[in-house]
């Protein structure tokens, strides 16, 4: 498979909808993820990227506006253990929850499904990675209906053992704008990961998603020799009080 430019891959893609990725940094030290949130209505532009002790949640930009939560408000980052989980909705705690009860990535999304959005039926994305005494392996999976028919659940997940360095994957719910939406199709995208700092990463992928549809984005990166990480948020809206 062709290693893709993931600069290009957004800017040529004006609704990928919301994205993961996940790869190795080229001097291989470094775990890299990064996961975006975009939106059309108000209802789901209306949204920012808040901190939590381990990871990440959405919040209403603008509570008064907030028309619906169902969908829009959860947990896409959570830690547990050595593996850091991310998804684009509530499964974070799906997952977070049956792998503390010794169950695994993959029979955790047994219990889900895509979204219950007709006629979008947007994908679940899933991404997990885990890092332990100096060794580094991830996980992608989408949940999905089959072309837009929600008769047939469709489950993919996709494993990496000792990823390479300078590659990662990309995963996104969408394969562009239109009603109703497209679902992704295919494996997670190869692409490539530089050596750039968290703000240089950050900054070309916040600068390559379409303008008027990105919301939000977080990037964290993960020394792989110690598991020690920092993250990144930039929101394009204000929280307002």
């Amino acid at each position: 498979m062709k290693t893709l430019s993931l600069e290009n891959e957004l800017k040529t893609n004006a609704y990928p909808g919301r994205g993961i990725v996940i790869g190795r940094s080229a001097d291989g030290k470094t775990a890299v993820t990064a996961y975006f949130i975009m939106g059309r209505s108000v209802n789901s532009r209306n949204r920012v990227f808040t901190e939590t002790e381990d990871g990440i949640k959405t919040e209403a930009a603008d509570p008064s506006k907030l028309s619906d939560p169902h969908l829009i408000i959860y947990s896409p980052v959570r830690v547990l253990g050595n593996k850091t989980i991310v998804t684009n909705g509530d499964q974070t705690d799906t997952i977070y929850e049956l792998m503390d009860k010794q169950q695994t990535f993959e029979q955790s999304l047994r219990t889900r499904e895509y979204e219950d959005d007709a006629p979008n039926y947007t994908p679940r994305i899933s991404g997990i990675m885990h890092i332990g005494n100096g060794e580094y392996n991830y996980a992608m999976s989408i949940l999905k209906s089959a072309d837009g028919n929600p008769d047939c659940r469709e489950r993919f997940t996709f494993s990496y053992s000792s990823p390479l360095n300078g590659v990662g994957h990309f995963i996104h719910t969408y394969m562009g704008d239109g009603n109703p939406l497209p679902s992704f199709e295919g494996e997670p995208k190869k692409v490539e990961i530089g050596n750039d700092s968290i703000d240089e990463f950050a900054s070309k992928v916040w600068n390559a998603l379409n303008e008027d549809n990105k919301v939000s984005l977080f990037v964290r990166y993960i020394d792989i020799a110690t598991g020690k990480y920092e993250s990144r948020i930039i929101n394009k809206y204000a929280k307002s009080e």
